[in-house]
């Protein structure tokens, strides 16, 4: 039997069992699930090994138990941060203009806005906008020329509505 297939196996037989330990543990089916994800994880990454340990349930358990411990650990330490440094000043609301820009943007067909988005506010270059979005430079000049007319336009009439 393959290694895969061992391990499928090994998941299928378990999972049910493990997620209930995590979640009568921790109390929290969402946390535990996620430990859960997270500990088959690194088992799979690590199942020459852990497969061959006389008894892998145990190593999932242990590993999914740490993952939830270490969650409490660092969310303990963000509290102590924020009761020594008080919560973070709240970010300011966006501005009439930032608003309108977002508007606009969701108008725009999606492989205008990726390129107008990828180009205005990340500053990439035309030639990696082609190679991330898998199309010719010609494309993407022209998927910007398109974009940045239908957003002249829409600030345009945003602007003559609100004068």
């Amino acid at each position: 039997m393959r290694d895969a297939d061992r391990f499928d196996e090994f998941y299928r037989g378990t999972r049910v069992r493990v997620l209930q330990f995590l979640y009568a543990a921790c109390g929290d089916l969402g946390e535990a699930q996620d430990a859960a994800q997270e500990a088959y994880t690194r088992a799979w990454q690590r199942w020459g090994r852990v497969g061959r340990s006389p008894d892998p349930e145990a190593w999932i358990r242990v590993v999914g138990w740490r993952i939830v411990a270490n969650s409490w650990r660092k969310q303990r330490g963000r509290l102590a941060a924020y009761r020594r440094h008080g919560l973070p000043d709240p970010a300011p609301a966006p501005g009439e203009n930032t608003v309108a820009l977002i508007a606009a943007l969701k108008v725009l067909p999606i492989d205008q806005r990726i390129a107008v988005v990828l180009h205005h506010i990340l500053d990439l270059p035309v030639a990696a906008i082609a190679v991330e979005t898998g199309v010719p430079v010609g494309t993407v000049k022209a998927r910007l020329a398109r974009g940045r007319r239908t957003l002249g336009t829409l600030i345009d009439m945003t602007e003559a509505n609100h004068v």
